[in-house]
């Protein structure tokens, strides 16, 4: 069986061991306490399986979120058929007992069939209990965080993703790492899940996507797709309302200085042509001039500077880009040295030559 699991750094623990330390879980019969609003139902008493000649105890095996932990197995088993005619009606239309039973498990990890069967790449398992369960379960997160969406964002399945959206389920849920369904697809580079993602066709309206949502990584969706050049998605997200000058949590980094920082000439031409500010300034003061003077690209440095970036604008070190730039006359012939000032304001060439004529 093809395996569906991809590897992803940091999403596990020491040993394989995934615990998030969620105790708001329960699983069926006597493990975790059940998601609120999910009565569990009582199991029919069954007489003990006879064990047939020669045959083996089932092995135990580990089914969980944690990717690469544990081996796989072959295939889901089926939904248990229905009971004899003793059994309570069941609740939902055309299902026993014993299969809400199966529907409402959760494991010892907290993942919930719906969990696996998107892990085991089962889609018609996953879209049956969809189907069938209430849109409370099927924003259950798992010990990692991870509600079923997450994952099938995660693994590229948008047609549990659209499954899912049109159950109405939250699509701000963030899992251990800070990430949104729509972060997670804008790390893959996941276009088409994104696009889903975006229609805005989950219910209630407070479900919809918050643009500006940070990961614990102070990561807005914009920074993630900017950090990875991506024109397409970063275009995608600026026509859903992204903030282009979004600034990302831990030094205050808009995407134009996340472009210029990666060296993206591209990216930086495309946020600069859909207005990005080109003075905006980092907690520390710096400009995206700074950053590429910095770094030494000439050639970054003469698209900002043509854009109309202020090569006087001082950091928290009182430094202008030209301070910067001394040494590197590539650099210098770009920045022409307007420090003129008159009452402590500079005054530019131009100005000058203007007052002159």
């Amino acid at each position: 069986m093809a395996r569906c699991r991809k590897e992803a750094a940091g999403w596990e623990g020491d040993e394989g061991q995934c615990d998030s330390g969620i105790e708001s879980l329960r699983s069926l019969p006597g493990g975790r306490d059940a998601p609120a609003g999910v009565e569990p139902p009582v199991p029919a008493e069954e007489p003990p399986e006879e064990k047939r000649p020669g045959e083996e105890p089932p092995a135990e095996e580990r089914l969980d979120s944690s990717y690469g932990s544990g081996a796989l197995p072959e295939a889901l088993p089926r939904l248990p058929p229905a009971c004899g005619t003793e059994e309570p009606p069941p609740v939902a239309k055309g299902l026993s007992r014993r299969q809400l039973e199966a529907l409402n498990f959760v494991s010892e990890d907290g993942d919930t069939l719906v969990h696996l069967a998107i892990i085991h790449c089962a889609p018609d398992v996953a879209l049956f209990c969809i189907a069938h369960l209430p849109t409370e379960m099927l924003e259950t997160q798992n010990d990692l965080f991870q509600t079923p969406l997450h994952l099938a964002v995660y693994l590229e399945q948008p047609v549990v993703v659209e499954a899912l959206m049109r159950k109405g389920v939250n699509l701000g849920l963030q899992d251990r790492n800070g990430n949104t369904p729509l972060h997670l697809a804008c790390e893959q580079q996941c276009l088409y899940c994104a696009q889903q993602l975006l229609q805005g066709t989950a219910e209630p309206p407070e479900h919809h996507q918050d643009l500006q949502l940070q990961n614990w990584q102070g990561l807005a969706c914009l920074h993630i797709s900017t950090l990875k050049g991506n024109i397409e998605m970063m275009s995608l997200l600026l026509q859903s309302g992204a903030n282009i000058d979004v600034q990302e949590g831990t030094s205050g980094k808009t995407p134009l200085h996340l472009a210029v920082e990666c060296c993206n000439r591209r990216a930086v031409q495309f946020l600069l042509l859909n207005g990005a500010y080109v003075d905006a300034q980092m907690y520390n003061g710096c400009t995206p001039l700074h950053l590429a003077v910095c770094h030494r690209d000439a050639a970054i440095a003469s698209i900002l500077s043509h854009s109309g970036a202020d090569t006087l604008l001082r950091n928290m070190e009182n430094e202008t880009a030209q301070d910067l730039a001394d040494g590197n006359d590539d650099l210098l012939a770009l920045l022409p040295f307007d420090d003129l000032k008159i009452s402590g304001k500079p005054v530019v060439c131009s100005e000058l030559r203007a007052q002159q004529d």
